[in-house]
């Protein structure tokens, strides 16, 4: 027995010899041990919660764009993982911090904040939805950190919100793609339009109308629908009936995307396709299968258009036994753009993070070179990729100057 309380004999021993010594009132000198020990445990506490950089990720983990939600995860976990393998930030590793935003506008909203209350995050990513993203803006401002997004439409970095920046480059320059390559490599001018009716259909559906309409070109349909469409038979026959000789798209949902092209063939519809960047993402070109063959689609993101996608593209394969398409590749960059600033900044203050973003100049990612300009936006160029048979072909880049 006596060895089992002999710390409790020990510092019974040290306590009188102190009283007898320095003749201190063993209240006292309990009260100033209490104290003492609270003030070890809260630098102790302080010094492991600073062991780590917190970063945020608002993405769908559940709801209808689950599988997109997990595309998102898994880039954003890769470059986390290979920036912490090789040395991490600041002598730090970074630590990532998910919030589910059911694949929703007001799931998105609470996501935002959520994290935008934690003082130890520095810095979110958020949703690759721009109906997601304009939905969050007052959140994203209020949270008053950096915050990444991959919604395309060009609105969402024109509201004079100093925190937001595009890991993607907007549709005004995919608009211009999509209508040059369909118009003067294609040969064709009888477009009919389809566009999802949230802020990116309805804003890629009015950049494209434009684009044709500069290149002397009337669509012979504009056709909206809403998300997450089980039936798009009234869509396909008024295709159908139009007599379009090809189809221009901005849809919002890979899932969507994969019903509508199964439909399209079934119903007949041989039109060529030059679509938004859904065509070539792993989820659409998994469940449309050869209905999506011979389709074309312009997208940020592809496997074949620089050594850094080439890079990544192996790793992410190795690491999770997938394809990875836009979903992972801009988190990925996302990740990374965060990750470079605070190195240049030296800091993980929101404003010399920002700071550090906007300095970055032609760092080299998956998409891209970025170098940011003051509304937020990185980068301006798109990719041309064919569907052959189930594998994306590359077929040329497009770069923009802005």
């Amino acid at each position: 027995m006596v060895a089992k309380y002999d710390h409790i004999i020990r510092f019974n021993s040290i306590l009188t010899a102190c009283l007898q010594r320095y003749r201190i009132g063993r209240r006292r000198l309990l009260s100033f041990l209490s104290a003492l020990l609270a003030l070890s445990a809260a630098v102790a506490f302080t010094a492991h919660a600073g062991d780590t950089i917190k970063i945020g990720l608002v993405s769908e983990i559940t709801g209808v764009n689950a599988e997109a939600g997990s595309y998102t995860v898994n880039g954003t976990k890769l470059a986390i993982e290979t920036i912490n393998k090789n040395g991490g930030v600041l002598g730090k590793s970074l630590e990532l911090v998910i919030e589910d935003n059911q694949s929703t506008n007001p799931g998105t909203v609470l996501a935002f904040s959520k994290l935008g209350g934690d003082k130890d995050i520095v810095a979110i990513i958020g949703p690759i939805r721009s109906t997601q993203v304009q939905a969050a803006s007052p959140a994203i401002a209020k949270a008053g950190i950096p915050v990444m997004i991959g919604g395309t439409d060009p609105g969402l970095t024109k509201v004079n919100n100093p925190w937001v920046f595009r890991c993607r480059p907007n549709d005004s320059f995919s608009s211009r793609v999509i209508a040059d390559f369909g118009v003067n490599t294609l040969k064709l001018k009888k477009w009919a339009i389809v566009h999802s009716t949230d802020t990116f259909g309805s804003g890629g559906k009015k950049a494209l109308e434009d684009e044709l309409k500069a290149l002397g070109v009337t669509p012979v349909l504009i056709q909206g629908y809403t998300n997450n469409t089980q039936d798009f038979t009234p869509v396909v026959l008024a295709i159908k009936k139009s007599g379009a000789e090809v189809i221009g798209s901005y849809m919002t949902n890979s899932t969507d995307t994969g019903i509508f092209a199964k439909q399209l063939r079934q119903l007949g519809v041989s039109a060529a396709w030059v679509g938004s960047a859904t065509n070539t993402t792993d989820t659409a070109i998994r469940l449309a299968g050869e209905a999506l063959h011979g389709t074309y689609g312009v997208t940020d993101f592809s496997v074949d258009a620089n050594e850094a996608a080439k890079a990544f593209a192996s790793a992410y394969r190795t690491r999770y036994k997938l394809e990875p398409d836009v979903y992972s590749g801009w988190a990925f960059d996302a990740t990374n753009v965060i990750a470079q600033a605070i190195m240049a900044s030296k800091s993980t203050r929101a404003e010399d993070i920002r700071k550090g973003i906007l300095g970055l100049r032609d760092f080299k990612g998956v998409e891209g070179n970025y170098r940011f300009n003051e509304a937020g936006d990185g980068l301006s160029g798109y990719n041309v990729l064919r569907n052959e048979k189930g594998k994306l072909v590359f077929i040329k880049h497009v770069e923009f100057t802005r």
